[in-house]
């Protein structure tokens, strides 16, 4: 167990959370920051779209622009949303919430670039439609094959352990503690309502994401505004705290112990990654389904997936602990200190107290519903994304179903296992699929961003900041 937490301590800080962020800075600069100069085109290529009815546009029709969206949310908008943010702002302070929507800023654009990637050298699906992602933009853009097997086979891996067992962990914990459910019983019916959508393929998968993501998104915000709305006085205050803690921390406790620039930036920027999957190329396998036809345009969605998935949701949670008194930085320092943190108020149980301080006993059930929601529409995106890895290893779909099913044994084992090593793992091979997704993310940048100005010039007819030479 130490080795493993050695080993992806050493993959991600510093060195690929840097990475992350310099990739971001780097499109963001060479696009003029579209990000957010062009909110409006991107705002209205996305949630504008949404009012107006459209048929499918691409050659072969695959799944529709927002069933694309919906599944990459059901990945990324996991129990990181609630548990996670907690668990930053506990040992990074609030500052951590500045350093994560910096990162989601940055990630706004490298979210963009992967998804233009994605949908440009994508190709048809034997079952119809379209399938593509990293693996295919990996061999077919860099000519590396040894790069896309890399990432498929840590995708795979990944898949199984983060992907899988511990979201099926969350959700047979939150049931067990709220309703005193047996663990396995909720593991072995989770595995069932899994089965039967990934069953049916990405086809089926993009339309219950469709139906389950807005459902699960509008629920918990709703709440959130409501705790909001009561506590609207310690706003102000929290974002204060948020902005003092970021550049200018202070000392908490006698000696001068405090949380530190360098602890808020590596929390918040580890969370801003790992809540809206922006470089890891995870969530491109599900937009390079869409029945898009212009690859630039599904780079919108790409924008708007991470400005969701953190900047909307991730920051309602923030605010909601900050807001409601329940974070107590001297008592999260001593508990840090003394080595008692696991026994806390830390993660999931911090933000149940947050909302309790409105909902009562309710704030409990609430966050647990939202959990469990969360990681079941997580367990659903991430088992498209190793099926397509294992295919793009086997050359063939003869293995789908043997995966299927291991995949369906591990969400009941997952139920009741200790999944602490799990993480562990999970950790690593995320990291393993993110630098090689990250190396041609910046390789191919040129080509994404000619693609990029050319589409945004015939959308304005206005010439574009975004070059991959001199204007």
């Amino acid at each position: 167990m130490a080795l493993l937490e050695r080993l992806g301590d050493f993959i991600w800080n510093p060195w690929l959370l840097g990475l992350f962020l310099l990739t971001g800075l780097y499109l963001s600069v060479r696009t003029g920051f579209f990000q957010l100069f062009d909110c409006g085109l991107w705002l209205r290529t996305t949630l504008g779209s949404l009012f107006r009815k459209k048929e499918p546009r691409g050659g072969r029709r695959g799944i529709t622009q927002f069933q694309a969206l919906s599944t990459a949310l059901a990945s990324t908008i996991g129990t990181g949303s609630i548990a996670g943010v907690a668990t930053a702002i506990f040992y990074g302070g609030p500052g951590a919430v500045f350093w994560m929507w910096v990162s989601a800023f940055l990630g706004m654009m490298t979210g963009c670039v992967e998804k233009i990637l994605a949908v440009r050298y994508r190709e048809p699906s034997p079952e119809g439609g379209w399938q593509g992602g990293p693996m295919c933009y990996m061999e077919k853009g860099l000519h590396s094959r040894a790069l896309a097997v890399l990432f498929s086979a840590c995708c795979v891996c990944a898949s199984l352990g983060g992907g899988n067992m511990v979201q099926s962990n969350s959700i047979a914990t939150a049931l067990e503690a709220t309703f005193g459910w047996d663990g396995l019983a909720v593991g072995v019916v989770t595995a069932l309502l899994t089965g039967a959508v990934i069953l049916g393929g990405i086809g089926r998968i993009g339309k219950v994401s469709e139906r389950l993501v807005p459902l699960m998104a509008l629920l918990f915000l709703g709440g959130g505004v409501v705790v909001l709305a009561v506590h609207a006085g310690a706003i102000p205050g929290a974002l204060a705290a948020i902005l003092e803690g970021a550049f200018t921390p202070k000392a908490a406790l006698g000696g001068g112990a405090g949380y530190g620039m360098a602890a808020a930036m590596r929390y918040g920027v580890a969370r801003g990654v790992f809540t809206n999957e922006a470089g890891m190329g995870s969530s491109a396998m599900a937009h390079a389904a869409s029945d898009v036809k212009e690859s630039a345009e599904q780079g919108m969605w790409g924008i708007f997936e991470v400005f969701v998935a953190t900047l909307v949701v991730c920051t309602v949670t923030a605010l909601v602990i900050l807001t409601t008194g329940v974070y107590d930085p001297e008592a999260a320092l001593r508990a840090i200190q003394s080595g008692s943190a696991e026994g806390a108020l830390v993660g999931a149980p911090l933000s149940a107290a947050a909302f309790g301080t409105v909902f009562g006993r309710w704030g409990g059930a609430f966050v647990s519903v939202c959990l469990i929601l969360f990681a079941f529409t997580s367990l659903l995106g991430w088992s498209y994304y190793g099926e397509r890895g294992l295919s793009y290893l086997t050359r063939s779909s003869r293995w789908r179903w043997p995966y299927r099913i291991l995949f369906l044994a591990a969400v009941a084992a997952g139920s009741v296992g200790e999944v602490s090593a799990v993480w562990q793992l999970a950790d690593i091979f995320n990291g393993l699929m993110a630098l090689p997704n990250l190396a041609a993310l910046l390789l191919l940048s040129p080509e994404a961003l000619t693609l990029l100005r050319t589409w945004r010039q015939a959308r304005t007819g206005r010439r574009g900041r975004t070059s991959a030479g001199k204007e």
